[in-house]
């Protein structure tokens, strides 16, 4: 089935793989779903393209932290795209977040660039592999910061948000959630860290109540066995709780997926990989694993 409008695909930190990756959907079924954001001398011709030139030359696996100014703009323009109606929504390929900091510009990384320029409250990261889905609670933070960040009223919100988009952008009528404990075992009934005794439990209690199908705090070493009978999305409290799992799962071809914006937005589940760039060894699975499941989000089915 075709789309109405097309994806937007962001080609990344230039001297990175994706540009290469980009170049792949040429000869993919996508082809015609998609317009590419990037400079047009790196692409190939049967792509459409919207052209943004960098003021530095690139040399794969040597970034410039000169052509930040460029690479964001075409974020911007794929994201104003998305809200103004002219793209069905947008893939990300990977940048390098370090890169763009040596240039003067304060950059977390897409999540966080995309909810400000779409006016979000709060995104939430999702990874998906497969039948596995794996939200996060916490991101990009120190292990020594999460249980200050993660207050009943956030905790709350995200549960909200992954409830909401797992009906609304998934299709999943009533989406079934299994929340992650913060500590090992669950907090061992408060032996081992009190944080599911003082806000997690209590939260999940009160949004169960209202309607949503959670289960949990189950300890993370189990919520994601069999045994768990974890259906349609597992919240993780942190970072590496969630993702190792995840990615040992399906890395590849695994998808992240930004939650909590008012457009679609998926995105490769790697790096800018420097180290392979224009040698033509990446692996397209995991952007065209994106572009699928942007596709499928766009036309109402998963």
């Amino acid at each position: 089935m075709n789309l109405n409008k097309p994806l937007v695909v962001t080609a990344g930190e230039p001297a990175g793989i994706g540009p290469e990756l980009c170049n792949a959907l040429a000869d993919s079924p996508y082809v015609d779903d998609v317009v590419i954001i990037g400079d047009r001398r790196q692409f190939d011709n049967r792509l459409r393209i919207i052209d943004t030139p960098f003021p530095v030359d690139v040399t794969p696996g040597s970034p410039n932290s000169a052509n930040a100014g460029t690479l964001l703009e075409g974020l911007r323009t794929a994201a104003e795209g998305c809200m103004n109606g002219d793209f069905a929504g947008m893939v990300t390929a990977p940048l390098a977040k370090s890169v763009i900091a040596d240039s003067g510009v304060e950059f977390i990384g897409h999540t966080e660039y995309l909810a400000a320029a779409t006016g979000a409250a709060l995104p939430v990261m999702m990874l998906v592999a497969n039948d596995l889905r794996v939200a996060l609670a916490s991101t990009h933070m120190p292990l020594r910061e999460v249980p200050d960040y993660l207050t009943p009223e956030r905790l709350q919100q995200v549960l909200r948000i992954l409830h909401a988009d797992l009906r609304d952008k998934f299709g999943i009528e009533s989406p079934e959630i299994v929340v992650c404990g913060l500590n090992p075992h669950a907090g061992e009934d408060g032996h081992l860290g009190g944080e599911e005794i003082e806000f997690i439990s209590p939260t999940i209690d009160a949004l169960r109540e209202q309607g949503l199908n959670l289960r949990g705090p189950l300890p993370a070493d189990t919520a994601f066995t069999p045994a768990a009978g974890h259906k349609d999305a597992v919240l993780a409290m942190y970072h590496d709780q969630g993702l190792p799992v995840l990615k040992y799962a399906g890395f590849g071809t695994s998808v992240n997926v930004t939650l909590g914006l008012p457009i679609i937005r998926t995105s490769v589940d790697h790096g800018t990989a420097f180290d392979i760039a224009g040698q033509g060894k990446a692996h397209t699975g995991s952007l065209f694993a994106a572009v699928a499941l942007a596709k499928s989000m766009a036309l109402g089915s998963t």
